[in-house]
């Protein structure tokens, strides 16, 4: 079996969170004989074939059902960041980009993908600075100024062309699913719609809309959440590829917006 080894390191653009996740997949004889060292605090958890990590279970396991279908790490990680998306929006979703390395044990080589978000072709040095020439946080922090052109979709996409043995339809369904379907409420993700962001999200009426409930209020633990307008989204890019994302009818309404 050809090992792989790929880690991300995704930025959001919702909550600006950071998460890092890891797939793996490996021969028996890669793995080591070694025995944790007495009193160690480190304790290893070793696989014989595959191994997902992530900071979101519902994602982590669609990784290791990804390598189950004969998918390789490329193809369960690409999975695993278009489900992460879903259940995590903190750290997740498509607005936001990252880097990967991929390690190909049957070359010898390690390649690294640059998917960071970058700056808007119309932005300017000074264009965080309010009347009086300094620094305005509203701007930077708060407004559609400091939105950035997302990496993640062409990220994953590059990545699934070069490394990936699944098509970019067939990763995106499980998020897909989940989306249009629903996820269970977590306590990490109702603890994570934080009265702060509450206040600020409530701002947009289509973040009002998504993750709060008609009368306000949010959503309690063990609720289905259902996200219609992410699984248009992902219904778009698993249909068109990152086209629909950059130049379809998903970057018309962004750029409307």
């Amino acid at each position: 079996m050809k090992q792989m080894f790929t880690i991300f390191l995704q930025r959001c653009g919702l909550f600006a969170g950071c998460i890092a996740f890891a797939v793996a997949v490996v021969t028996t004889s890669s793995l080591s004989a070694e025995t944790t060292p007495k009193g160690s605090i480190f304790q290893p958890v070793l696989a014989e074939q595959g191994m997902v990590s992530a900071q979101e279970a519902v994602a982590t396991r669609i990784g290791v059902e990804i390598l189950q279908r004969g998918g390789n790490a490329i193809d369960a990680a690409v999975a695993v960041g278009f489900a992460l998306s879903v259940t995590l929006p903190r750290a997740g979703n498509l607005g936001g980009g990252g880097f990967m390395m991929v390690h190909e044990s049957a070359t010898g080589k390690t390649q690294a993908i640059d998917y960071r978000e970058v700056a808007p072709a119309a932005a300017t040095r000074g264009m965080f600075l309010n009347a009086a020439g300094e620094y305005d946080r509203t701007k930077a922090v708060g407004s559609h100024l400091s939105v950035g052109v997302p990496g993640t979709v062409a990220g994953f996409a590059m990545a699934l062309e070069r490394f990936g043995t699944m098509s970019l339809a067939e990763v995106i369904q499980p998020a897909l699913k989940l989306a249009s379907e629903g996820i269970v409420v977590t306590r990490g993700l109702a603890e994570s719609l934080t009265s702060r962001r509450k206040e600020k999200m409530a701002r947009w009426p289509a973040s009002r809309e998504i993750f709060f409930k008609p009368d306000g209020s949010t959503y309690d633990i063990g609720e289905i959440w259902t996200q219609t307008d992410l699984a248009w989204s992902l219904e778009q890019i698993a249909e068109n590829g990152p086209s629909a994302f950059y130049s379809g009818e998903i970057a018309s309404r962004l750029v409307e917006e």
